[in-house]
């Protein structure tokens, strides 16, 4: 009995280590001839610490990123709009971490290892399609040499990211990733943090928008810390923009001098891009929400199966969350359809919500109301928008995104700490 994940990134490694958790055997198949230490920043939702923390992996946590404890808002001249706390400042039972996502990804590689043995990812093979024979699925696969391969096993999961092979199969007619006409350019810099040490910023508003936060300690020598950085510029859509080309490097010239206004007494916007070694560009995509993940025994997760805009903080807690409701649909079903199946009724229309609300309805909206009723200017922002309306917003996003306060406090565990997967006989 085994679960095939196709795809190595953060979904189908949190899956491995569930699996592993509860003694299902499992192996994972990444496209990737070794894993290495790829992209830049991102955020944890407290929902999503707390199922790594059920996993053991706090202490490394804490050597990857580092505790956020505050996000706020500031409009594109500086003036402070909304700070909220986050994660054990907000009262969750959990902490909120900013990490760097290649640190991240190396880690649960590492992990899955320490604890599987070294055959337990296979490197160099990408899934090309699934299949179904009497009780098993069959997963195809092909190397970068050329090679191809099939492998048995009572599942198959697609975790093989946006433009995963196993959706398209499963959706052949579908479209690229639709891209909003928006372009994100991300990089880390050495700096001092700002503000609390551990905040993340969101200033402008639709169409220019700068984010930061640090995803590293400061050195107790330097003082400084690796600080992340995303500046999110509207482009024209009928410019012949490479909007599949995911990680080239970037020219300045095509974004920084939009934003040197964002230079202030605690942050200077542009001194972190100029300083920064390697900067990336990528196109702003998200994915339509399907009505079904799930073909016999195959089904998606993460990305594969859910891809949405880089708003609220949620993508890879997402993927985190699929992965330990999976092994819950395992331990109470089986190796099975109808698993799946009860996976995907209960992940998918929440799923498809956060994709269709981060298109219009994200935390950061409140900038855009802000920019539209005062360009950005104001003497007392009670004056523009009651308090009360900011923090029913923020509140409204978490409910619906699933990681309240209480909600995430009051849950029972996704998986119970003592289970152990039993074979059907």
């Amino acid at each position: 009995m085994t679960v095939l994940i196709a795809g190595g990134g953060i979904s189908g490694l949190a899956l491995a280590l569930s699996c592993h958790q509860v003694g299902i055997p499992f192996q994972v198949f990444e496209s990737a001839a070794r894993m290495r230490p790829l992209g830049v920043g991102i955020n944890l939702q407290p929902s999503a610490v707390r199922e790594l923390f059920a996993l053991g992996l706090e202490d490394r946590l804490d050597e990857v990123g580092i505790r956020l404890k505050d996000y706020g808002f500031y409009t594109k001249k500086g003036l402070h709009v909304w700070t909220e706390p986050r994660g054990h400042d907000a009262g969750y039972d959990w902490p909120a971490y900013s990490v760097h996502r290649g640190r991240l990804h190396m880690m649960l590689y590492d992990e899955v290892i320490r604890r599987a043995g070294p055959d337990a990812v296979q490197t160099g093979w990408k899934a090309t399609g699934f299949a179904q024979e009497d009780n098993a699925a069959v997963l195809s696969l092909s190397s970068r040499d050329g090679q191809s391969k099939t492998v048995r096993g009572d599942v198959i999961i697609g975790a093989d990211g946006i433009h995963s092979a196993i959706r398209s199969q499963m959706q052949p007619q579908e479209a690229a990733p639709k891209w909003s006409g928006a372009v994100l350019w991300r990089g880390t810099t050495q700096a001092k943090p700002f503000l609390s040490g551990a905040s993340m910023v969101l200033i402008g508003h639709e169409g220019l928008r700068f984010v930061s936060y640090p995803i590293s300690a400061p050195d107790p020598q330097t003082e400084l810390a690796t600080i992340n950085w995303i500046c999110n510029l509207q482009v024209d859509k009928a410019d012949a923009f490479r909007k599949e080309d995911y990680s080239r490097a970037a020219n300045l010239d095509d974004f920084l001098p939009a934003f040197e206004q964002i230079k202030f007494d605690w942050l200077d916007a542009p001194a972190l891009i100029r300083a920064t070694d390697e900067v990336f560009e990528y196109p702003m995509v998200d994915r339509d929400p399907l009505d079904s993940w799930t073909v016999g025994r195959t089904t998606l997760m993460g990305d594969a199966a859910h891809a949405a805009y880089p708003v609220g903080s949620n993508g890879a807690g997402a993927g985190i969350t699929d992965a330990r409701k999976l092994v819950a649909r395992f331990l109470q079903h089986g190796l099975t359809e109808d698993a799946l199946q009860a996976y995907e009724a209960e992940m998918l229309p929440a799923t498809s919500k956060i994709i269709l609300m981060n298109r219009s309805a994200g935390p950061d909206k409140i900038l855009d109301v802000v920019e539209q009723r005062c360009g950005g200017q104001f003497e007392r922002i009670e004056d523009v928008i009651p308090h009360a309306e900011m923090a029913e917003h923020a509140a409204a996003y978490k409910r619906a995104a699933g990681y309240g306060i209480a909600e995430t406090n009051d849950a029972p565990p996704i998986i119970p700490a003592d289970a152990r997967f039993t074979p059907a006989v």
